[in-house]
């Protein structure tokens, strides 16, 4: 048994042992720690998410449904191997399982069959929903799983558990299935390697965008005041559509908007597609150095 890590450990620990990681909007806090205790935590459980697709699961997990408030986990695993942290306390994520599973999970001993439901899963579980149909059919990249086997070898590192306090769903709750596609057992056993080595270090920082990304239709409104829009500018001058009297400046303007619809004819766009306004699919085509 273990105080559950606060949010900054839990960071720590993930990035220390070489996942990417990405919180998501307020996590620190989101939680449903008012609905009943969390802690003592004994362990970690992985789950499938029955959805495809990693922004659609993310917000799944941190919203939650009309009949399940979110956080449904701690973390959602996506296929490329990103953890992204939806919540940090009670999680609806575990549910109702057996007490003798919860018991050999606390003496690291061989589990048995769950058969009961009759334990406060998410009072002693952290959860990681991991991004699959649960099909059978849908791939558990290889990415994927190893960001599985690290986020489970991270807290028990972090606790000093050994890999049999790191269970699937399937094992504590009886009529429940996930995850599916690979074995628990075969998981265990990869933590196991793990945590007899070091942990790999913070994975390194991604390099610096060469071009500016694309900042969302939304940015170029009047007020507007940014490098950015300098920097567009004077790409609009340099592919010759530049209908600009004085700059280009910051402060978004109707020439910026003449300029970026000359821009978008020259693409061949039209009519309602050729506006002024910036598009994803032109904004990555004019090439905006990074500033």
């Amino acid at each position: 048994m273990a105080t559950p890590l606060s949010a900054d450990r839990l960071l720590k620990a993930l990035r220390d042992e070489g996942l990417r990681v990405v919180e998501h909007r307020s996590w620190r806090t989101h939680n449903r720690n008012h609905k009943g205790p969390w802690g003592p935590v004994n362990g970690v459980m992985i789950h499938h998410t029955v959805t495809s697709g990693t922004s659609g699961s993310v917000e799944l997990c941190y919203n939650g449904h009309s009949s399940l408030p979110g956080p449904l986990c701690h973390g959602v695993i996506a296929k490329d191997g990103t953890v992204y942290l939806v919540g940090n306390g009670r999680a609806n994520h575990a549910g109702l399982g057996d007490d003798d599973v919860l018991r050999a999970v606390v003496n690291e001993t061989a589990l048995p069959a769950d058969n009961e439901a009759n334990t406060d899963g998410n009072r002693y579980f952290y959860g990681f929903e991991c991004v699959n149909l649960g099909d059978g059919n849908d791939p558990w990249p290889a990415a994927q799983l190893e960001a599985i086997e690290k986020a489970s070898a991270a807290i028990c590192r972090a606790h000093g558990w050994s890999q049999r306090s790191v269970i699937g769903h399937k094992e504590w709750q009886p009529g429940k299935v996930d995850p599916r596609g690979f074995t628990m057992d075969a998981m265990r056993e990869r933590i196991r390697q793990r945590l007899g080595g070091s942990p790999d270090g913070p994975p390194a920082p991604p390099p610096a965008p060469r071009y500016e990304p694309f900042p969302g239709a939304a940015f170029f409104q009047v007020g507007r005041s940014s490098a950015i829009v300098t920097a567009m500018g004077r790409r609009l001058v340099a592919e010759g559509c530049g209908r600009y009297q004085v700059g280009p400046g910051p402060s978004w303007s109707e020439a910026d908007r003449a300029s970026y619809a000359a821009w978008q004819r020259k693409l061949g766009y039209s009519g309602s597609d050729a506006d002024g306004i910036p598009g994803k699919t032109s904004w990555d085509r004019l090439k905006v150095p990074n500033v």
